[in-house]
């Protein structure tokens, strides 16, 4: 960086300080020279231009003091004052005008010409900008090494660590922290970071709160923002050596992500196979070992199973749940396999301990994910554990039907529950579609619905406590408020309207299916 102090330190220029001007003036880069001796140079200056002038203008007592105004609004970076034979010092009126100003005033030797200085100026951006390419090389050179060693998105952060000591992360879509060298950010802080990027275009700046303002780099790979390169410094303080590096880095990270795009790409086609593999029965049954393995998986050791998704409407889908969950497990030391469907994540796991402890990890898997998708419900379904890979497909299916019957859950509950521990009635309302649901709660609970439109009643307000309260009439008739005689002429009503008396079972089987298929059919 070119700046004025640099200038006055070369003995061959000749140059003494008469005004320092305001603080740190004297170390801002000046971007170039201006020579003038216009009494107004200010429409052909440009900010942090150093002015080169004789004096000329000078005719007057009161013309330093309108030169230098004029030259310090047009944000000009400081006066050097060429001596001649008929100027042997600088006038006091221009020393005094400098003053006040805050604009710093240099003294040029009448033994050197201002071709010298500007001279000295064009070298000296001539080696900064030759050390910067060469810097721009030498990077580019440990950041491709770092690369073909397979340090990726951790190497590439010590790179630039060891020339700009700054707060630097790498965060994907899916809030995910890649790598990180000096930061440190939780989760709520990396939500907002995936966040910003799933925006167009993405900020280049965003606030995070306790983390205070970041700057961040784009990472793209084949086309689409994959990832930030987040710098936990403002733009405004990052120096343009800091900015360009940034951006080199982030060019080499998107080769990195592509990378592992592909290997992921790979990985889900290989666990999708596998999750075929499974569930098509004995006939491929001879495979499960040898692509077990390919994840770490012993087949012929105790697994255990698990299926999870976002019960949402409006949720995630399953987008990154899968990244996330095989991160999760890997970080516990839990060899895993995870096969991502359109609905669900199915999860096998190499686990030989009691199924109380997988559930307990499901349990810690579902709360710390959660966060990381803007706190969407996240639920899990467990399918149990078997010895070997060769019973693996009753747990997958009963793993994945569990899921879905917490997806279609209304009202909260447990967000993880073994398939053995749901009841059986929501297991055989989960096989089936809501607009099923719907025709059927409708066709068995729909006279009573146009009953209470018409008439304000609430007969199906007091089926629902009525089942509800195990068929006791005096509990029933105490949590409606109304007599007991009341509740059994309502009763009787709807056993009127619907055809099904609730003293008979087969007829209170299907009354309480309906009310239950009518809670479920709204449900994903």
């Amino acid at each position: 960086m070119v700046t004025i102090r640099r200038l006055v330190a070369d003995p061959t220029l000749e140059l003494r300080v008469l005004e320092p001007g305001a603080a740190g003036a004297l170390d801002a880069e000046m971007r170039w020279v201006h020579t003038t001796e216009l009494p107004d140079p200010s429409p052909y200056l440009r900010e942090r231009e150093l002015v080169l002038t004789n004096g000329l203008w000078c005719a007057g007592p009161d013309d330093a003091e309108a030169f230098v105004a004029r030259v310090a609004g047009a944000g000009a970076g400081g006066v050097v004052f060429g001596l001649r034979e008929s100027v042997r010092r600088v006038p006091e009126e221009l020393v005094a005008a400098c003053r006040r100003a805050g604009l710093p005033l240099i003294e040029l030797s009448k033994d050197v010409p201002f071709t010298a200085l500007s001279h000295a100026m064009a070298t000296a951006y001539a080696e900064e900008r030759q050390r910067e390419l060469l810097g721009r090389i030498r990077r580019s050179d440990a950041l491709t090494d770092v690369m073909a060693r397979g340090a990726g998105a951790s190497g590439i952060l010590r790179v630039l660590r060891r020339d700009h000591d700054l707060p630097l992360a790498v965060i994907d879509r899916t809030a995910r922290v890649v790598a990180a060298a000096g930061a440190d950010l939780d989760a709520g802080q990396a939500r907002l970071v995936a966040e910003a990027l799933a925006r167009r275009p993405p900020p280049l700046e965003l606030d995070l709160g306790s983390g205070g303002c970041a700057s961040i780099f784009l990472i793209a790979a084949l086309g689409e923002v994959d990832a930030g390169l987040v710098c936990l410094r403002p733009m405004a303080e990052l120096s343009p050596a800091e900015q360009d590096a940034m951006g080199q880095a982030a060019s080499f990270l998107s080769l990195e992500v592509a990378k592992r795009q592909a290997v992921h790409a790979i990985e889900m086609r290989f666990a999708g196979e596998l999750l075929d593999m499974v569930l098509s029965g004995p006939g491929r049954q001879a495979e499960l070992p040898g692509r077990l393995r390919a994840f770490g998986i012993d087949a012929n050791h105790p697994l255990a199973v698990c299926a999870l998704a976002f019960a949402d409407d409006d949720g995630p889908g399953t987008t990154g749940l899968g990244d996330a969950v095989t991160g999760f497990f890997l970080t516990q030391g839990v060899p895993v396999v995870t096969a991502a469907a359109s609905q669900d994540v199915v999860v096998i796991v190499s686990w030989r301990g009691a199924e109380a402890e997988f559930a307990a990890l499901a349990r810690r898997l579902v709360t710390d994910l959660a966060p990381r998708f803007g706190g969407s419900r996240l639920v899990a379904g467990l399918g149990g554990t078997v010895p070997d890979a060769a019973g693996l497909r009753r747990p997958v299916l009963e793993a994945r039907e569990a899921c879905r019957v917490l997806r279609r859950r209304s009202g909260g509950g447990p967000a993880v529950m073994a398939y053995a521990d749901l009841n059986t009635h929501l297991l055989l309302l989960g096989r089936h579609d809501p607009e099923t649901l719907r025709r059927f709660s409708s066709a068995v609970l729909g006279p009573l619905r146009v009953h209470d439109g018409a008439r304000g009643g609430g007969l199906e307000t007091s089926l629902r406590a009525f089942l509800d309260n195990d068929r006791h009439w005096a509990a029933t008739a105490a949590a409606l408020h109304v007599h007991v005689n009341t509740l059994r002429n309502r009763m009787a009503r709807i056993a009127e309207l619907t055809g099904r008396d609730v003293n008979r079972t087969e007829d209170l089987v299907d009354l309480f299916l309906a009310l239950r298929a009518d809670t479920l059919r709204q449900l994903p």
